[in-house]
């Protein structure tokens, strides 16, 4: 079964490890106690969207990006074939970025 928690907590310790960053450090950045953001990051915690915040914040990371992770790994778990695209509808302001094949999440496709 796919737990959201634990995709969001993977993510998250992804992020944070890619920056060689420690949960101290994180913690303190998020304004979260060491021991909390630890049971976020393995998934035994629900982060509010408050908190996320914080903790994207204290990444410098965008959350959009988190969620946009998180909804990949699910979809790869539901085991469904992820474009490399933005949806037209959630593209404006991309334009610059040169994003030109845009499928929206019903285009999706089974793999297999």
């Amino acid at each position: 079964m796919i737990v959201l928690r634990r995709e969001l907590g993977d993510v998250l310790r992804d992020s944070r490890q890619r920056q060689g960053r420690t949960l101290r450090e994180v913690s303190s950045g998020a304004r979260v106690s060491l021991g909390y953001l630890s049971e976020v990051e393995r998934g035994q915690k629900e982060a509010s969207s408050e908190l996320l915040a914080s903790i994207c914040e204290a990444l410098n990371v965008p959350m959009s990006v988190v969620l946009r992770d998180v909804s990949d790994r699910i979809a790869v778990a539901e085991g469904f074939d992820i474009p490399d695209t933005v949806p037209a509808h959630l593209s404006d302001g991309f334009d610059e970025l040169g994003s030109s094949d845009r499928r929206a999440p019903e285009d999706l496709q089974p793999v297999g």
